[in-house]
């Protein structure tokens, strides 16, 4: 079973999420810009594209500590 969090842990996750999750949204306007434009370095969509899988394995794992542990 997961340890509980203490407030202040709690409280710093969900900072964090909210944070990761901006930035998320501001990478997705940055890369469809870039491909709005045709000619946008692909190597730069690339990296921002990896940026993105980051953040979002970084949620995935903020977001299981958050949720509490539930028995079936």
């Amino acid at each position: 079973m997961a340890n509980k969090l203490s407030d202040e842990d709690r409280a710093a996750f969900e900072a964090e999420a909210a944070r990761l999750r901006e930035e998320h949204r501001d990478l997705d306007a940055a890369i469809d810009a870039l491909e709005l434009v045709g000619k946008g370095d692909q190597l730069q969509i690339q990296r921002l594209k990896k940026r993105k899988l980051f953040l979002r394995d970084r949620l995935a794992f903020l977001d299981d500590q958050l949720t509490p542990d539930i028995i079936a």
